[in-house]
């Protein structure tokens, strides 16, 4: 089989790496690819998350209650800009496997480079735009007048990183798509090391507090930049140069294909942030910090699932290009699987664990007893999303543009916004707190009928010449 694919793409501009590396994609046992793909995606994935949680931690330390809410309030921030990345990344990664997939590694190198431009470019106007409205930006952030010097603050450096911090995620993305996310694993650990030692320098040595851990984030973060265009540039990967960029509409077109879903579901997590904020506001400082500390601690879990279904990915990508249908639904079902037993046990973990974890952010008594309650009720219904992570993330690589983007705005903001904002009007403070698991049973009921659609497309594909 290797040697007839081989000979196959003997006539391609492919190096020996490149060819290597589309036979393992297209013929290796897929649950034992995805594993291996998977284990670089998920360290990145929580190294990712951890950023904001070891800034959590630290500035908890400062015994102020308004500076680690101004930490939530700028998690909106961020995901504005993982939004922005994760458009560009998704976008072009998409396109990058479909298309060496088919061997056209012309088209997928100026796809890579283009992208990364574009994100310098809308990091840019992030930042000048940030710096500009920035004391109206920590208010519509969710800052109350307590958090809002903080938040201030703590914008005012982060904004600095937009432009590298954009391009950042595009490379990470990229590399994984491309079936080497260990390169962007390497980056993103290496800068997280960075930042778990200089927070404590700049937030408690230097006495720069809450500036001092944003301070330490993008200085941390602009070292995963270099290593990962550096990674970009090993072991067969596309290389970014600026000759390859081509600012043509198709390519503009096709990021949108595939980076729509994905700045949808980035976009309206930092929307529903902003709502979650501004509705635990009503009940002080230390509601808003719960919730941020909850944020947090279901974000590492969460960020296990999506590096789990970032391994399937490339897998689905290549293949689907390939027309290998068949190993597009058992890669799909195989994490379905896993993810939905991994998200039960580390719910049934959490739920016992939840005034621990809590304490461990914020040792404050309205903190820990706020906070209890809401992360238990996500721990309630945390399994069920895994069946809409994976489901979302296959819709998007193979380009079911419109139910990739409904799968993707269902959690976050066709239920979780209109909850937190109408629930809490019956039932008060446990509106806030159960708002998170009631637009998780709503979406996993939307998401059955919306992909069951979608195998039976692939089942039909296998069996018709020429495939979807």
């Amino acid at each position: 089989m290797r040697r007839s694919l081989r000979r196959l793409l003997s006539g391609y501009p492919m190096n020996d790496k490149q060819q290597e590396k589309f036979i393992r994609m297209t013929t290796e046992p897929v649950g034992r690819l995805i594993c291996r793909l998977a284990v670089p995606t998920i360290i990145s994935m929580m190294v990712t998350a951890a950023y904001n949680m070891v800034d959590t931690f630290f500035v908890g330390q400062l015994h102020s209650n308004s500076a680690t809410g101004a930490v939530g309030v700028a998690f909106s921030l961020m995901a504005i800009i993982q939004a922005t990345g994760f458009f560009f990344g998704h976008g072009s990664g998409n396109y990058i496997s479909m298309e060496l997939g088919r061997q056209n590694t012309d088209n997928a190198s100026q796809m890579a480079s283009t992208a990364v431009v574009y994100a310098l470019l809308a990091g840019s106007v992030i930042l000048t735009l940030g710096q500009i409205f920035l004391t109206p930006l920590a208010r519509l952030l969710g800052s109350t007048e307590t958090i809002l010097p903080y938040a201030c603050d703590y914008l005012r450096i982060i904004l600095i990183g937009a432009p590298y911090m954009t391009a950042s995620f595009v490379l990470n993305n990229q590399l994984r798509f491309q079936g080497s996310a260990v390169y962007g694993m390497v980056g993103i650990v290496a800068g997280a090391v960075i930042n778990v030692g200089l927070d404590p320098l700049l937030i408690f040595t230097c006495g720069m507090g809450v500036a001092g851990a944003a301070l330490a984030t993008i200085l941390s973060q602009l070292v995963s930049f270099c290593l990962l265009l550096v990674g970009c540039r090993r072991g067969g990967n596309l290389p970014i140069r600026l000759r390859n960029v081509r600012f043509r509409w198709r390519w503009f077109v096709q990021i949108c294909r595939g980076g729509l879903p994905s700045l949808c579901r980035q976009s309206l997590m930092s929307v529903a942030t902003i709502c979650l904020n501004n509705a635990a506001g009503v009940y002080g400082d230390a509601a808003i910090a719960a919730m941020s500390v909850v944020q947090r601690a279901m974000m590492m879990v969460n960020s296990a699932l999506i590096g789990f279904g970032q391994g399937f990915q490339p897998v689905c990508g290549f293949n689907h290009g390939a027309g290998r249908y068949s190993r597009v639904r058992q890669g799909y079902w195989f994490c379905v699987r896993w993810a939905t037993l991994f998200l039960a046990t580390a719910g049934a973990v959490m739920f016992v664990l939840a005034p621990r974890i809590i304490a461990v952010f914020r040792d404050d008594p309205a903190v820990i007893a706020f906070g209890t309650v809401a992360m238990r009720a996500q721990c309630c219904t945390l399994f069920l999303g895994a069946f809409n992570m994976i489901s979302s993330m296959m819709t998007q690589t193979i380009n079911k543009v419109w139910q990739a983007s409904i799968l993707a705005v269902a959690r976050q903001g066709l239920f979780f916004i209109p909850v937190v904002l109408i629930l809490p009007q019956f039932l008060g403070a446990p509106g806030i707190q159960l708002a998170q698991s009631v637009s998780d049973v709503c979406a996993f009921l939307l998401t059955v009928p919306l992909v069951a659609g979608v195998l039976r497309e692939l089942t039909a594909a296998e069996k018709t010449p020429g495939g979807i």
